[in-house]
Protein backbone atom coordinates (compact mmCIF):
# COMPACT_ATOMS: atom_id res chain seq x y z
CA UNK A 1 0.00 0.00 0.00
CA UNK A 2 3.00 2.72 0.80
CA UNK A 3 4.15 1.90 -2.28
CA UNK A 4 1.48 2.65 -3.99
CA UNK A 5 0.90 6.38 -1.82
CA UNK A 6 4.68 6.71 -3.10
CA UNK A 7 3.67 5.74 -6.84
CA UNK A 8 0.58 8.27 -7.06
CA UNK A 9 2.79 11.11 -5.37
CA UNK A 10 5.38 10.80 -7.74
CA UNK A 11 2.90 10.64 -10.73
CA UNK A 12 0.70 13.83 -9.49
CA UNK A 13 3.85 15.87 -8.95
CA UNK A 14 4.75 14.97 -12.25
CA UNK A 15 2.17 15.32 -14.07
CA UNK A 16 1.56 18.83 -12.64
CA UNK A 17 5.28 19.74 -13.54
CA UNK A 18 4.83 18.33 -17.07
CA UNK A 19 1.45 20.30 -17.97
CA UNK A 20 3.10 23.52 -17.14
CA UNK A 21 5.94 22.75 -18.29
CA UNK A 22 8.17 23.65 -15.60
CA UNK A 23 10.53 21.73 -13.68
CA UNK A 24 10.98 21.78 -9.70
CA UNK A 25 14.58 23.14 -7.88
CA UNK A 26 14.87 22.77 -4.33
CA UNK A 27 14.81 19.13 -3.79
CA UNK A 28 18.33 18.38 -4.31
CA UNK A 29 20.90 18.87 -0.90
CA UNK A 30 23.61 20.64 -1.15
CA UNK A 31 22.44 21.86 -4.93
CA UNK A 32 19.26 24.01 -4.19
CA UNK A 33 19.30 25.33 -8.29
CA UNK A 34 19.37 21.94 -9.86
CA UNK A 35 15.86 21.56 -11.11
CA UNK A 36 14.23 17.94 -12.22
CA UNK A 37 10.69 17.63 -13.91
CA UNK A 38 11.04 14.08 -12.38
CA UNK A 39 11.45 14.28 -8.90
CA UNK A 40 10.96 11.10 -6.85
CA UNK A 41 8.92 10.62 -3.74
CA UNK A 42 11.71 10.38 -1.77
CA UNK A 43 13.00 14.10 -2.58
CA UNK A 44 9.49 15.36 -2.61
CA UNK A 45 9.04 13.56 0.96
CA UNK A 46 12.56 14.79 2.05
CA UNK A 47 11.41 18.81 1.30
CA UNK A 48 9.32 17.97 4.30
CA UNK A 49 11.44 16.64 6.84
CA UNK A 50 12.37 20.07 9.04
CA UNK A 51 8.06 20.47 9.79
CA UNK A 52 7.83 20.76 13.37
CA UNK A 53 4.75 20.38 15.20
CA UNK A 54 4.15 21.94 19.16
CA UNK A 55 1.11 20.99 20.96
CA UNK A 56 0.72 23.34 24.08
CA UNK A 57 -1.84 22.52 27.07
CA UNK A 58 -3.54 24.73 28.95
CA UNK A 59 -7.00 24.27 30.96
CA UNK A 60 -8.48 21.41 29.36
CA UNK A 61 -7.09 22.38 25.78
CA UNK A 62 -4.86 21.74 23.14
CA UNK A 63 -3.29 24.32 21.01
CA UNK A 64 -0.97 23.73 17.91
CA UNK A 65 1.50 24.81 16.01
CA UNK A 66 3.32 24.02 12.92
CA UNK A 67 6.27 25.54 11.35
CA UNK A 68 5.58 28.03 8.47
CA UNK A 69 6.07 26.28 5.11
CA UNK A 70 8.59 27.29 2.99
CA UNK A 71 8.00 28.54 -0.98
CA UNK A 72 9.07 25.16 -2.00
CA UNK A 73 7.01 23.58 0.10
CA UNK A 74 3.75 25.31 -0.48
CA UNK A 75 4.77 24.68 -4.57
CA UNK A 76 4.55 21.13 -3.94
CA UNK A 77 1.33 21.53 -2.17
CA UNK A 78 -0.02 23.24 -5.37
CA UNK A 79 1.15 20.69 -7.32
CA UNK A 80 -0.26 18.00 -5.43
CA UNK A 81 -3.48 19.79 -6.01
CA UNK A 82 -3.80 20.91 -2.47
CA UNK A 83 -5.04 24.07 -1.85
CA UNK A 84 -2.09 25.81 1.11
CA UNK A 85 -4.85 25.78 3.25
CA UNK A 86 -5.27 22.64 4.11
CA UNK A 87 -1.92 22.90 6.22
CA UNK A 88 -2.00 26.49 7.27
CA UNK A 89 -5.68 25.97 9.16
CA UNK A 90 -4.10 23.14 11.24
CA UNK A 91 -1.93 26.03 13.06
CA UNK A 92 -3.30 27.63 15.90
CA UNK A 93 -6.35 25.25 16.10
CA UNK A 94 -7.20 24.36 19.89
CA UNK A 95 -9.23 21.19 21.06
CA UNK A 96 -10.22 19.48 24.12
CA UNK A 97 -8.33 16.60 25.11
CA UNK A 98 -9.75 12.90 25.78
Amino acid sequence: MGKRVLTLLEFQVRSSLKSNEEKLAGVYIGNPKRETARPTAELILATFKEITLILIETKNEVYAHLTNLSLLQQRILVLLGFPITIYTQLDGQSFTPK
